[in-house]
């Protein structure tokens, strides 16, 4: 888990206690009372879902999103937003970004990376990896970007170490979207992540929180996860075809626009 600014592109088991819990709203108090540790049963439901994450071959996933952008008077906005993804492993991606203030799509086929703004007809491509995960570095390291939701790639990898991790706490259970979950609680430096992952045999997470905690005025990412694993994934979904109207731009290394 990295910080929340990962959400800005240029252009987000089961037992019988847990359950009976969930419904009645009981969260056990040394959960929010102990001091902060690592937790082995939070490092085990961490991998646990992270080798479900792994699994899959493909997937649909529409998420509802919050970020908190801060004021130069350190006042927070908050701004709604959506995301929806087509994803096929190794090679195939799919990323739509909407809010009031901006809108992007990302495309990748295992070959090249587009990334087009639909409200302003200008889009930028470049080759790319043959992986998913060679793509999420080629992003990050070369052009400066941090894809949406990225970590649900990356834990479980070199790229995300659970040695990174201060504390590592259970929470409790808790109800997302009326299914069951469980509550976690990470923390690393510069920043706080919550996530909660579905009981049973399909953990899958439904909710992130993420703080920013070397900011003074501590802004927050939020996202609800709802997943389809049996989504109908084409070929098509990850080809760009540009519109007649549109313009491509030269999409510049980090680097070349920091000097």
């Amino acid at each position: 888990m990295r910080r929340s600014s990962l959400f800005v592109v240029i252009v987000a088991i089961a037992c019988a206690p847990a359950l009976a819990r969930a419904q009645t709203g009981d969260v056990p108090s040394s959960a929010i009372m102990a001091a902060p540790q690592v937790q082995p049963e939070a490092i085990a439901a961490l991998e646990k879902m992270s080798a479900y994450l792994r699994s899959l071959k493909q997937f649909g996933l529409h998420a509802d999103t919050t970020i908190d952008l801060v004021m130069e008077d350190g006042q927070k906005l908050e701004f709604p937003g959506t995301l929806n993804y087509k994803v096929r492993s190794p090679n195939g991606l799919y990323i739509g970004m909407k809010s009031d203030r901006k809108e992007r799509e990302l495309y990748y086929d295992g070959k090249t990376l587009t990334v087009y703004g639909p409200r302003n007809k200008l889009y930028a491509q470049t080759p790319a990896p043959p992986t998913i995960a060679g793509l999420l570095a080629l992003a990050e390291d070369k052009y400066g970007i941090e894809l949406p939701l990225a970590d649900l790639f990356l834990w479980g990898t070199a790229r995300a170490p659970v040695s990174a991790l201060r504390s590592a706490a259970y929470v409790g259970p808790a109800r997302i979207d009326g299914s069951v979950t469980d509550q976690y609680a990470f923390r690393q430096d510069g920043v706080d992540w919550q996530i909660w992952i579905e009981a049973g045999d399909k953990p899958l997470p439904r909710r992130m929180v993420i703080t920013t905690t070397d900011d003074a005025a501590q802004p927050q990412y939020a996202s609800t996860l709802r997943w389809n694993t049996n989504a109908t994934i084409r070929d098509g979904d990850f080809a760009f075809t540009a519109p007649k109207d549109a313009h491509r731009i030269e999409l510049v290394a980090a680097q070349e626009v920091s000097q």
